[in-house]
Formats: structure tokens, C-alpha cells, sequence
């Protein structure tokens, strides 16, 4: 019962605020057929949602009414158990003409509460990598197609972070390790088909 109080707290924090942060321009473009899969989480800001837990996935599967579903799993090594969170977001704006979004959404865990979520860095060839914000410079996140990222790409996102004004001294390296129970490899999109 604690657990899910500090999670509505945090996520109403989360919540007051839909923008982004200042100088943060939002990635356009967004192919959301080539975004959904499975990301694997390379690095993140702390916050109470997810404290302490390793090996976090985010998967997001589109929705018949045009939203994306989004299911985040981590493995609580204190307590030696998965945690999954089930919700929804959402683009925050209309296709563009060539099917494809400015990187705004809403995305929510409980109900109607929503909170930002920003696409500010993007791989935009094929989708492996990612770099999230929400409506602050409080939460950040970098993820990725496969468990690590290669060691110039996560620096160029750390460094561009950096730029922008994120505490990238406080960033958790989140571990990967594949040796606990009932770890599973996701599905993603390799490449973008060429038309």
C-alpha cells in the first residue's frame, strides 16, 4: 500500500505539468509503427518509481483507437520479484501528411492522471536508441534496442543531455544483467524497410 502512495505522488508531480522543459526541442518525425517494441532502459534519473530496480524494460504495442500501449518491468533484487506497470499514452498532436508525429505524448498508469513525455533524441534510421524526457528536467531517460549501448552513442546522448541542462552526474546506469529468474530478450524492429 506504501508503494502505490508514492507512486501516485510521484506520478501527480509528473502529472502538474504537461510541457517540456526549457531549450528542449522535441524530435518531429516520430514513426510510431518503427518506435514500438520492447527499449531496454541504458540510464535514468532517480525517482521513487523505479528505485531499485534493474533490468527495466519499456514495451509498446499500438492500440485500435491509436494510442500505444506501455508496459515497464524491472526486477526488484531486494525483494527478489518482478514489478510491471500497465498504461497508455498517447501522441499529443495529429499525424503529420507523411503518417508520422511530433514526439509529444501523455502517457498514463493510473486512469486519467497523465504526465509528459518527450522524445528528445532519436535514432531516426532504425530506432535503436532513444532519449526521453518528461515535463522537467527531473526525469530523463535513455534507452535502448539492446541491453547496452555502444560506448560512443550513450556518451553523445550523456554529453547532449549535458547541453541541455540535466544532472548527468546523477544518472543510474541501470544493470542488465540477464542472470536472474525468468528473464526474457524482447522483440524490436531491427531496421526501417526502405519503400
Amino acid at each position: 500500500m506504501k508503494v502505490k502512495k508514492i507512486w501516485l505522488l510521484a506520478l501527480f508531480l509528473l502529472c502538474s505539468c504537461m510541457g517540456a522543459p526549457d531549450n528542449v526541442k522535441i524530435v518531429e518525425g516520430v514513426d510510431a509503427k518503427q518506435y514500438i517494441g520492447t527499449w531496454y532502459e541504458i540510464a535514468r534519473l532517480d525517482h521513487s518509481f523505479e528505485r531499485g530496480l534493474d533490468n527495466v524494460t519499456h514495451h509498446y504495442e499500438l492500440k485500435e483507437d491509436g494510442g500505444i500501449k506501455v508496459t515497464n518491468k524491472g526486477y526488484n533484487r531486494k525483494a527478489e520479484k518482478w514489478n510491471t506497470e500497465d498504461g497508455n499514452a498517447y501522441f499529443l498532436e495529429e499525424p503529420n501528411t507523411d503518417k508520422t508525429y511530433i514526439g509529444k505524448l501523455k502517457v498514463s498508469f493510473f486512469g486519467q492522471f497523465y504526465g509528459a513525455y518527450n522524445i528528445i533524441a532519436l535514432d531516426k534510421v532504425y530506432y535503436n536508441y532513444v532519449m526521453i524526457c518528461g515535463p522537467n528536467k527531473d526525469y530523463l531517460w535513455i534507452l535502448s534496442r539492446t541491453p547496452e549501448l555502444t560506448y560512443p552513442i550513450k556518451q553523445h546522448l550523456v554529453s547532449q543531455a549535458n547541453e541541455l541542462g540535466f544532472a548527468i552526474d546523477q544518472l543510474i546506469y541501470v544493470n542488465q544483467n540477464p542472470d536472474i529468474p525468468n528473464y526474457e530478450a524482447g522483440q524490436h524492429v531491427i531496421k526501417k524497410k526502405s519503400e
